[in-house]
């Protein structure tokens, strides 16, 4: 009888498959690595060592272990390993990133530090006799603005006279090439990891770029010469590629060391500017310019609120720059702020690294949220299969008009969506049809949103949430609602 094949999400485990060494799975709220044997050796050799110590105390790595209960999880598994390893599989166990995020959601920002601490990985495991096999953003996640290696797969022991790093050319595809055409061409991550997984080819990448770019450093070192080059180098064939050795290790380091110093300084080369600006940099700055009584009252009323209800998770749904997550944080939540606008997110990275807070920017347009991408759509969950139910409190603020106006979303939509992330509460900026800037969303649509009413936004909301506080603010008619989920 032919079996029939049944939909990643229905097994309850989805293996990852793209490392031969091992397959990574989350089951029953756990974040477990499967690894063959000759690859668990290696990864054995890694976890003893005083380079793992280090990086695991610095924040830098992940936290690895043996699971004490390995057997039992591997029996409960149910995961088809015929054909992986056939002298079985071994099993560890990571410390769980609270939040996962992909490089299709990050702000050019993230995939930079990403970048920094893949080479800081490759400068410190160089001189432990380690290396690193891969080098791509997937195996980078953030604990708040700050990234963690996860992938101890990649961490290997070297062979010390070898002195090319095999990653190089991954590296320049996923970190620098896409960094180079956010700078120069304003085309965010996003836009290149939704359509390239393994990121941009030198060719790619010049063909995004202006000619003038082509001949500007890093460019032309990383995009414009590889592109002249590489019809001689499908030529070459696996010339070009495979193990070199040198007579002495030293000079292997050596050579090493002057290639990992150079990606450092390419990096530095195609660190975002701060100074970028869209047409919602200055919304936070022309609100307290124009209405200081209304922005100064809106950030007593949320900061006071979050200081009585205390949320321990919070999603900032429109974050703009920041500054409400920047105030959540301060409080001591685990704060995820999301936006369409990769610029304002990029702002809310700088806040946050600055600051120290406990904040994840991440470009998210909650009209179109990010898709679950990759093989049969279940290497990359979406973003609201990760963010239902994730959060004590949502914040909604100066966003609900935008979705019903722009996207023509109804409210009874949004108040389901809120319900749908939020544990616990809701903070809810209403503004009314004459607000200034509802008039200026609806300039040129004809549509007069005549049923845009607080009665209709309250009853929408009133079906998931009591409403246990209501703030006007002077000056603007728009109102603030403190809501708590239903039971």
């Amino acid at each position: 009888m032919t079996p029939t094949p049944r939909a990643p999400e229905a097994e309850g485990a989805f293996p990852s498959f793209r490392d031969p060494g091992g397959s990574l799975v989350e089951f029953e709220g756990r974040v477990l690595r499967m690894v063959g044997e000759d690859a668990a050796a290696r990864l054995r050799t890694f976890l003893h060592s005083a380079l793992h110590r280090e990086l695991v105390a610095e924040g830098l790595l992940v936290p690895t272990r043996t699971p004490d209960d390995a057997h039992s999880l591997l029996a409960r598994l149910s995961v088809d390993l015929s054909g992986r390893w056939s002298r079985g599989a071994v099993l560890f166990e990571h410390e769980r990133v609270p939040f996962p995020s992909y490089p299709h959601e990050w702000p050019a920002e993230l995939l930079w530090e990403a970048g920094r601490l893949t080479v800081e990985l490759c400068q410190r495991t160089l001189t432990h006799g380690f290396g690193l096999k891969d080098a791509t953003p997937y195996n980078v996640l953030f604990r708040g603005a700050r990234p963690v290696f996860v992938d101890v797969l990649s961490l290997e022991p070297r062979d010390p006279a070898d002195f090319v790093w095999p990653a190089y050319g991954q590296f320049v595809r996923t970190f620098l090439l896409p960094l180079a055409v956010w700078r120069f061409a304003g085309i965010p991550p996003a836009v290149v990891f939704l359509a390239y997984r393994d990121g941009l080819t030198p060719e790619q990448a010049s063909r995004w770029l202006g000619p003038l770019v082509r001949l500007r450093r890093p460019v032309f070192t990383l995009a414009t010469i590889p592109s002249w080059l590489s019809r001689r180098a499908e030529r070459m064939g696996d010339r070009l590629h495979g193990t070199r050795r040198a007579a002495d290790p030293e000079a292997a380091r050596y050579v090493l060391q002057r290639l990992f110093r150079g990606l450092r300084g390419q990096l530095e080369q195609l660190k975002p500017p701060a100074h970028r600006h869209s047409y919602w940099t200055g919304y936070e700055e022309e609100a307290a310019r124009t209405a200081p009584e209304a922005w100064r009252a809106k950030h007593d009323w949320v900061v006071g609120t979050l200081q009585r209800l205390r949320p321990r998770t919070v999603l900032d749904a429109g974050c703009n720059t920041g500054s409400f997550a920047e105030a959540a944080a301060t409080l001591g939540a685990r704060v995820v702020a999301v936006d369409k606008d990769p610029v304002v997110v990029g702002v809310t990275w700088r806040r946050a690294a600055a600051s120290g807070r406990d904040v994840l920017p991440l470009v998210v347009d909650l009209a179109r949220p990010t898709p679950a991408v990759g093989w049969r759509n279940a290497e990359c969950r979406s973003f609201l299969d990760r963010a239902r139910g994730a959060f004590d409190a949502v914040l909604m603020l100066a966003l609900v008009h935008h979705l019903a106006v722009t996207e023509r979303v109804p409210v009874e939509e949004m108040a389901a969506l809120a319900a749908e992330l939020a544990r616990q509460f809701v903070l809810v900026e209403f503004s009314p049809r004459d607000d200034p800037m509802f008039r200026r969303l609806v300039r040129g649509r004809g549509e007069p949103f005549e049923d845009w009413t607080p009665e209709r936004f309250e009853a929408a909301f009133r079906r998931w949430f009591d409403v246990t506080s209501v703030a006007e603010l002077p000056g603007s008619g728009r109102r603030l609602y403190c809501m708590v989920r239903r039971s």
